[in-house]
């Protein structure tokens, strides 16, 4: 694979550079190859990025090296790539407001990619036709576990989680985060604010926490995690954001945030494995599955509840 080439991608001429460089040196896995990844998956991907601004973590010399978070718009940005300028309060850098990518489509995502973005984080809200930032139209939780317990007590604790949800009426969607948990998803009509939502899956993660101390945290402080799983409701707060589903992690593997089935969640919670742990996806696997199955979280899509 050259060094360098230039490349048509739906109209945009664009500048790819470094192809060869090894990003997982662990796998030996290229910059080209997530790019060509990031291609691939982009039918699906898009669509959970569309209206989103999206919070970028880079790593331009690898997962070994040194990263960084970025949020505004970088010198350098094409005139074609879309933006959003969008108030930040409370921003560590005292930024009023930042200027935010919008990955409403190809060009733009393989823009990113060449830029060394491995991973793609956003939050449970869009941004409307004039340029504000909506209600969240989404739910979700982030299960996040406490050594030694790892993504079989995270299947463990959706399971629960779910239940509630089906309760309530409310269908609700799993993924792996592509590194050590889990996230869950309901789809919202936008009628409720972010601190209603998020009041509401504070009180499903006290209940569980109630219902199930040895199993469930539902607390911040990270010493009080040890071999529990922390439900993380604070995910739904208007600042905060989460990884996107197929995005690319910067593990030792190019492992991905796949969605997952309820019947491998099941199973994942019966998993009695030490070494290999179930639902652990990356790159290929996750381009096998879209194949057999497409995305699995599409009816998000369609199923708003208030």
């Amino acid at each position: 694979m050259p060094s360098k080439v230039t490349v048509d991608v739906e109209g945009r001429t664009l500048g790819l550079s470094n192809l060869e460089k090894v990003l997982y040196p662990e796998t030996g896995t290229t910059k080209g190859e997530i790019i060509q990844y990031y291609t691939h998956v982009a039918p699906v991907l898009l669509p959970h990025l569309r209206d989103r601004p999206v919070t970028r973590k880079r790593w331009p010399n690898g997962v070994e090296e040194a990263s960084f978070f970025e949020k505004n718009a970088p010198r350098g940005t094409p005139d074609w790539v879309r933006t959003a300028e969008l108030p930040t309060p409370g921003s560590t850098k005292d930024r009023e407001t930042v200027d935010f990518i919008m990955a409403d489509d190809l060009p733009t995502l393989v823009w990113l990619a060449n830029l060394a973005v491995l991973e793609l984080h956003v939050p449970q809200w869009t941004v409307d036709a004039s340029g504000v930032g909506t209600n969240p139209d989404r739910l979700v939780v982030d299960l996040d576990p406490g050594a030694p317990a790892n993504i079989i007590e995270c299947c463990q604790v959706a399971l629960l989680l779910g239940e509630l949800f089906d309760d309530a009426g409310l269908p609700s969607y799993a993924k792996t985060s592509g590194s050590k948990g889990m996230q869950m998803y309901v789809g919202l009509d936008g009628s409720a604010t972010d601190d209603e939502v998020s009041g509401y899956a504070r009180g499903l993660a006290q209940r569980l926490e109630k219902e199930h101390p040895k199993l469930v945290i539902s607390r911040m402080e990270r010493a009080a995690r040890g071999g529990k799983v922390f439900i993380d409701w604070s995910q739904n707060n208007g600042a905060k954001t989460t990884v996107a589903p197929y995005s690319v992690r910067a593990r030792a593997h190019p492992t991905v945030s796949t969605p997952v089935t309820w019947d491998e969640v099941e199973q994942g919670a019966r998993s009695k494995a030490t070494k290999r742990l179930p639902l652990q996806f990356d790159i290929d696997d996750a381009l096998a599955r879209l194949d057999d199955d497409g995305d699995l979280l599409e009816p998000l899509f369609t199923d708003a509840h208030p």
